[in-house]
């Protein structure tokens, strides 16, 4: 099941998808000091620059996992 079809499921029919990614992009741009390939990766957007794309062959993994992490604490702070 979609994160979209969750949403409408749970009655709420004016959210998307895109919110919680904008928000996760702005928060890991604006208040984090983790590099924009790590961010981008982890929304899983594409590299626009086709050379930087060939030579970036990793996955970023243990970044990507540290990010999540941070996300977690903040997006659940006041929980």
């Amino acid at each position: 099941m979609s994160l979209l079809a969750v949403l409408k499921r749970m009655g709420y029919i004016d959210l998307t998808q895109h919110g919680f990614r904008s928000t996760f992009r702005e928060w890991a741009g604006e208040a984090t000091d983790y590099q924009r390939e790590v961010i981008e990766h982890a929304l899983a957007h594409q590299l626009a620059d086709k050379a930087e794309a060939a030579y970036q062959r990793g996955t970023l993994w243990p970044k990507r996992v540290a990010l999540m992490d941070d996300w977690t604490g903040y997006s659940t702070a006041n929980s």
